[in-house]
């Protein structure tokens, strides 16, 4: 008996002293190193940086293109048409993406990673300006704040967003290259510093530009060009533009795109008659001779033919540039051009000539140029702007086409001091007529540039776009709706901003939309 009850004290001994040494460093111990649970900022980025740009491609696809008639569709036309639902997209991604951006500002504010922050908040300024020229208002001071039991956040008004993204941006420029850490997992600018700080500034141009209809933007903008510290793009390898390798993950995102999705996107008839009553060569960039014309690589003039927008299914389908019926079909109209064409529609398509641009060098010497134009600035000459905006355009696609490989096309978009001198591009009229030449160039350079030509053309109204036959509504849409899931998930606040905003369609204007187009 004194034998057994010796073997239960020791065993209950041995047992307790496991149990000591089991909750000693429990916490660590049962840790899973393969799904930590605080991430380094520089694993947090590359994917902060390419599924909202891998977004942007996509809606430069299905929308800005689209809408802004440098493609039309031959089939499922009903983005062309208007015929816009609830759009969830660019909302749910993006937000997706701005819960990590917060993270990596956190993670940067406790170890004092400043230039990690300020890269994040680069990402967050551009992904809520974007999204607010999409929606109008969005939730912003309360959005990403679940953890803090915020879940049904307010709708701020686009002034204060934009207030917002400006202030962000310069905090950017300020604070980052004041700490020593590499900028790892960057895959936009692969660790450049100033390439960042050049990005912001040239964003907060852009933004300044966007509200000048609400306020004068003189003092911010002549602000940046005077600050030596607040550089801006020099040159078109400075550019935001996301370069894609031929593997995953970092493969161009239309590529996963079924070939008959694809190739439903062909050269609209606005964008070829600008072109050609130009006789602009990037003609040659932005499209292919047509199937029927056996051209190859490069065709004469007329074997470049667009599609109108906004063409019923079936009239698109057998549309015939010629009017000849037995002329009609896809064989009778240009696809894309081989940059940006896919592998399933054409052997001879490049997987990396094609970028996705979030703000172009080209775009920058155009806003500068307005600005100057209207005396929101006084340094440079606007007609210097002017060119070199034009030119730069033509200097994007000869690096990009090289980076394809299609020399012959290189060679057919060189432009001819003919081009330049022409009255119709020569910077020579009234300041309307100038203006209407910096938005009718600037809407050329801006193709597969994200939404961008469709944000500028609400505010400019350049170039003259005119819904096609099919369209459901009588004029171009100038906004998305906000997804279902707003709707019926936050419907008091989402009901508040619809008070504030105007009626959740399409047609309604947001806030710094006054001009009458």
């Amino acid at each position: 008996m004194k034998i057994n009850k010796l073997v239960h004290i020791i065993v209950f001994s041995f047992c307790m002293v496991l149990a000591g040494a089991c909750t000693e460093d429990f916490e660590d111990i049962n840790k899973n190193p393969n799904n930590p649970e605080e991430v380094p900022a520089s694993l947090l980025l590359p994917t902060v940086i390419k599924n909202p740009v891998s977004e942007i491609a996509s809606l430069a696809w299905g929308y800005g293109n689209v809408v802004m008639q440098y493609v039309g569709k031959i089939q499922f036309t009903n983005e062309d048409r208007y015929n816009w639902g609830p759009a969830s997209d660019p909302y749910y991604n993006f937000y997706n993406a701005l819960r990590d951006v917060q993270n990596i500002i956190n993670i940067s504010e406790e170890n004092d990673q400043q230039n990690y922050r300020a890269v994040a908040l680069i990402m967050k300024s551009y992904l809520y300006h974007f999204m607010t020229d999409v929606y109008g208002e969005v939730p912003y001071i309360d959005a990403i704040q679940a953890k803090t039991d915020v879940n049904f956040p307010t709708f701020s008004s686009q002034e204060e967003i934009y207030l917002g993204v400006l202030e962000d941006l310069k905090l950017a420029n300020d604070i980052i290259g004041t700490t020593n850490e590499a900028l790892t997992g960057d895959i936009l600018y692969n660790g450049s510093i100033e390439n960042w700080k050049r990005f912001a500034n040239s964003l907060r141009l852009r933004i300044y530009m966007r509200l000048s209809d609400r306020m004068d933007p003189s003092s911010g903008m002549q602000a940046i060009l005077n600050d030596p510290n607040s550089p801006i793009f020099a040159n078109i390898f400075e550019q935001a533009a996301l370069t894609y390798l031929v593997d995953a993950p970092n493969q161009q995102p239309l590529y996963t795109t079924r070939s008959g999705s694809f190739d439903e996107f062909r050269l609209s008839e606005n964008m070829e008659m600008t072109l050609k009553n130009l006789e602009d060569p990037r003609l040659y960039a932005y499209a292919q001779p047509t199937t029927d014309s056996k051209a190859g690589f490069i065709g004469s003039v007329d074997d470049y033919q667009g599609v109108p927008n906004g063409l019923p299914d079936e009239e698109a389908l057998q549309y015939s540039p010629s009017g000849d019926p037995e002329k009609g079909g896809s064989n009778f109209i240009s696809r894309v051009g081989l940059m940006y064409s896919c592998r399933a529609c054409d052997e001879n398509a490049s997987q990396t000539a094609a970028e996705t641009i979030l703000m172009s060098y080209a775009e920058l010497q155009f806003i500068l140029a307005e600005a100057r134009e209207k005396g929101y600035i006084s340094t440079g000459e606007a007609e210097t702007y002017y060119m070199n905006g034009m030119q730069a355009s033509f200097d994007y696609y000869t690096v990009r086409l090289n980076e394809g490989g299609y020399s012959e096309i290189v060679e057919a978009i060189q432009p001819t001091d003919e081009y330049f001198n022409q009255a119709t591009v020569s910077y020579t009229g009234s300041q309307d007529e100038k203006l209407a030449k910096i938005g009718q160039q600037k809407w050329i350079a801006l193709f597969y540039n994200g939404m961008e030509a469709w944000f500028d053309w609400r505010r400019t109204g350049y170039p003259e776009i005119t819904p096609g036959k099919g369209a459901v509504i009588p004029t171009v849409p100038v906004r998305f709706q906000y997804p279902t899931d707003a709707q019926a998930l936050n419907p008091d606040n989402y009901k508040a901003a619809v008070s504030r905003q105007g009626p959740d369609n399409i047609t309604t204007r947001v806030w710094w939309d006054i001009a009458d187009n």
